[in-house]
């Protein structure tokens, strides 16, 4: 069953433990993720929801184009599209919904390739993991870019450590600076980096809240972006706080695009799991149930 979110089609799914994730059919998009009683992403309450625009929060998908590095528009369309969704189904200590796009009228107006791509939402207990697959249904070999976008929520980004990128290679973006991160990163003001990817999961601290946050080896970038306060206040659909309140860290492939030959498939995903305190127990993972009883 699918139900309605701020007039927008979403399925819930839900944890035995009382975990969450509310998915948008436009865009196949992560809205919200509540893990251990706290909502982990971030969502503008001044998103828009109109089933054409790009949804500011959560987890959007940025395809087949990252940002503006292509002549696309700015991220792709994929973000911008209903997706269509299968019924969720369990597995060992997860569920699984699968949401699919393939190439039709619209898509061809803005990029002329034949594709067909998943979006898979796996929840489980403390965990979700988002993954993307890319397949060349056509016959000719292509280009594409990607990234999952995801907003992370915090409770004060001056206060907020991202930890494990120490010594990988790092675009500033804002400062148009190449040099190598050192030590933890922290935010005061505007901050647009792009890193080579690290080869162990990050951990972002939140004062007492902890998140370990992984991504494949086929995404082969991690990009931080905070608007800092100046650019939050130029951009209609964000409250003039709310870069206090969010962060986001991308799993990418963007510096070397993907080339897919025909007939090939790709495969890449980003995992955020709830840290634990230190003395804590690591919660036991067991089958899951959706909230409804499948997709209608």
């Amino acid at each position: 069953m699918v139900e309605t979110f701020r007039g927008q089609p979403c399925i819930r799914l839900r944890a035995r433990n009382g975990d969450t994730a509310l998915v948008a059919l436009h865009g196949a998009q992560v809205l919200s993720w509540v893990a251990a009683g706290r909502e982990r992403l971030y969502l503008s309450p001044k998103a828009v929801f109109d089933g054409q625009s790009a949804i500011r929060g959560g987890i959007p998908l940025c395809f087949p184009q990252f940002n503006q590095r292509g002549p696309l528009p700015k991220h792709g369309f994929a973000r911008n599209l209903a997706w269509r969704a299968d019924s969720a189904h369990a597995e060992e200590g997860a569920t699984r919904l699968s949401l699919h796009l393939a190439d039709d009228e619209r898509t061809r107006a803005w990029w002329p390739q034949a594709f067909a791509a998943r979006v898979d939402v796996v929840l489980s207990e403390g965990q979700l993991q988002v993954e993307c697959t890319v397949h060349n249904t056509g016959a000719v070999a292509w280009d594409f870019t990607i990234a999952l976008h995801s907003y992370l929520q915090v409770h004060d980004i001056a206060q907020t450590r991202l930890q494990g990128l120490d010594g990988c290679a790092r675009w500033d973006a804002v400062a148009d600076v190449h040099s190598q991160q050192q030590g933890p990163i922290t935010f005061a003001g505007e901050y647009d980096s792009v890193f080579a990817a690290a080869p162990a999961p990050l951990q972002l601290r939140d004062g007492v809240h902890g998140l370990e946050i992984a991504q494949s080896p086929t995404m082969g970038q991690t990009v931080v972006w905070n608007p800092g306060s100046a650019l939050c206040a130029r951009l209609a659909d964000m409250p003039p706080e709310g870069h206090a309140h969010m962060l986001c860290v991308e799993a990418a492939q963007i510096d070397t695009p993907v080339r897919l030959a025909p007939g090939a498939t790709w495969t890449g995903w980003q995992r955020l799991r709830e840290g634990q305190q230190p003395g804590s127990a690591v919660p036991r993972l067991s089958a899951l149930t959706v909230s409804s009883k499948g997709v209608q």
